[in-house]
Protein backbone atom coordinates (compact mmCIF):
# COMPACT_ATOMS: atom_id res chain seq x y z
CA UNK A 1 0.00 0.00 0.00
CA UNK A 2 1.28 3.43 -0.94
CA UNK A 3 1.10 6.09 1.73
CA UNK A 4 -0.05 9.56 0.80
CA UNK A 5 2.65 12.05 1.67
CA UNK A 6 2.68 15.82 1.62
CA UNK A 7 5.70 18.01 2.31
CA UNK A 8 5.89 20.85 4.82
CA UNK A 9 4.01 23.81 3.43
CA UNK A 10 1.37 21.74 1.66
CA UNK A 11 -2.01 23.52 1.99
CA UNK A 12 -4.42 21.92 4.45
CA UNK A 13 -7.31 22.55 2.05
CA UNK A 14 -5.82 20.25 -0.61
CA UNK A 15 -5.84 16.48 -0.25
CA UNK A 16 -2.53 14.69 -0.79
CA UNK A 17 -1.59 13.74 -4.36
CA UNK A 18 -3.31 10.52 -5.46
CA UNK A 19 -5.98 10.73 -2.74
CA UNK A 20 -9.51 10.49 -4.12
CA UNK A 21 -10.57 13.79 -5.73
CA UNK A 22 -7.29 15.45 -4.79
CA UNK A 23 -7.18 17.43 -8.05
CA UNK A 24 -10.69 18.78 -7.39
CA UNK A 25 -9.57 20.03 -3.98
CA UNK A 26 -6.49 21.55 -5.60
CA UNK A 27 -8.59 23.32 -8.22
CA UNK A 28 -10.98 24.73 -5.61
CA UNK A 29 -8.10 26.01 -3.47
CA UNK A 30 -6.27 27.50 -6.46
CA UNK A 31 -9.41 29.29 -7.63
CA UNK A 32 -9.82 30.75 -4.15
CA UNK A 33 -6.30 32.23 -4.43
CA UNK A 34 -6.90 33.84 -7.80
CA UNK A 35 -9.03 36.79 -8.87
CA UNK A 36 -12.72 35.86 -9.13
CA UNK A 37 -12.67 36.40 -12.90
CA UNK A 38 -10.49 33.32 -13.30
CA UNK A 39 -13.53 31.16 -12.52
CA UNK A 40 -15.10 32.28 -15.80
CA UNK A 41 -12.26 31.01 -18.01
CA UNK A 42 -13.07 27.50 -19.27
CA UNK A 43 -9.43 26.62 -19.95
CA UNK A 44 -8.52 27.26 -16.32
CA UNK A 45 -11.45 25.24 -15.02
CA UNK A 46 -10.74 22.29 -17.32
CA UNK A 47 -6.95 22.18 -16.95
CA UNK A 48 -5.96 22.42 -13.31
CA UNK A 49 -2.23 22.39 -14.07
CA UNK A 50 -2.72 25.51 -16.21
CA UNK A 51 -4.71 27.06 -13.36
CA UNK A 52 -1.80 26.28 -11.03
CA UNK A 53 0.62 28.15 -13.30
CA UNK A 54 -1.75 31.15 -13.34
CA UNK A 55 -1.97 30.99 -9.54
CA UNK A 56 1.81 30.92 -9.15
CA UNK A 57 2.15 34.01 -11.32
CA UNK A 58 -0.68 35.76 -9.48
CA UNK A 59 0.93 35.13 -6.09
CA UNK A 60 4.32 36.25 -7.38
CA UNK A 61 2.76 39.47 -8.70
CA UNK A 62 1.18 40.03 -5.29
CA UNK A 63 4.61 39.65 -3.68
CA UNK A 64 5.99 42.26 -6.07
CA UNK A 65 3.14 44.58 -5.11
CA UNK A 66 4.04 44.13 -1.44
CA UNK A 67 7.66 45.02 -2.16
CA UNK A 68 6.56 48.13 -4.03
CA UNK A 69 4.15 49.05 -1.25
CA UNK A 70 6.93 48.76 1.30
CA UNK A 71 9.32 50.84 -0.75
CA UNK A 72 6.75 53.62 -1.24
CA UNK A 73 4.83 53.53 2.05
CA UNK A 74 6.68 56.06 4.16
CA UNK A 75 7.23 58.60 1.40
CA UNK A 76 3.87 58.14 -0.25
CA UNK A 77 1.73 58.21 2.87
CA UNK A 78 3.44 60.77 5.12
CA UNK A 79 1.45 63.66 3.60
CA UNK A 80 -1.92 61.93 3.98
CA UNK A 81 -1.65 60.00 7.25
CA UNK A 82 -0.13 60.51 10.70
CA UNK A 83 3.16 58.70 11.48
CA UNK A 84 1.49 55.96 13.56
CA UNK A 85 -0.85 55.13 10.68
CA UNK A 86 2.06 55.05 8.24
CA UNK A 87 3.91 52.64 10.55
CA UNK A 88 0.79 50.49 10.85
CA UNK A 89 0.65 50.36 7.05
CA UNK A 90 4.31 49.31 6.90
CA UNK A 91 3.68 46.55 9.45
CA UNK A 92 0.67 45.41 7.43
CA UNK A 93 2.86 45.16 4.30
CA UNK A 94 5.37 43.08 6.28
CA UNK A 95 2.67 40.69 7.54
CA UNK A 96 1.21 40.35 4.06
CA UNK A 97 4.64 39.67 2.61
CA UNK A 98 5.24 36.90 5.14
CA UNK A 99 1.83 35.38 4.41
CA UNK A 100 2.49 35.44 0.68
CA UNK A 101 5.81 33.64 1.13
CA UNK A 102 3.92 30.71 2.61
CA UNK A 103 1.25 30.85 -0.08
CA UNK A 104 3.93 30.89 -2.79
CA UNK A 105 5.50 27.76 -1.35
CA UNK A 106 2.13 26.02 -1.10
CA UNK A 107 1.01 26.88 -4.62
CA UNK A 108 4.37 25.81 -5.99
CA UNK A 109 4.09 22.43 -4.27
CA UNK A 110 0.60 21.91 -5.65
CA UNK A 111 1.78 22.84 -9.14
CA UNK A 112 4.67 20.36 -8.88
CA UNK A 113 2.28 17.60 -7.78
CA UNK A 114 -0.09 18.39 -10.64
CA UNK A 115 2.87 18.05 -12.99
CA UNK A 116 3.50 14.55 -11.63
CA UNK A 117 5.91 14.98 -8.73
CA UNK A 118 5.25 12.75 -5.74
CA UNK A 119 6.67 13.31 -2.30
CA UNK A 120 8.27 10.74 -0.02
CA UNK A 121 8.36 10.60 3.74
CA UNK A 122 11.76 11.44 5.16
CA UNK A 123 13.20 9.91 8.27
Amino acid sequence: MTSLVTPPGWPAEVRPPDAPDWEATAAAWLLDLCPPEYRSYPALRRHVVVLARFAVLHVEASRQAVERGLSEARGGLRDVAPPDVVEAAVQTWHREGARLLGVRRAVGLVEEALRGRRFRARL
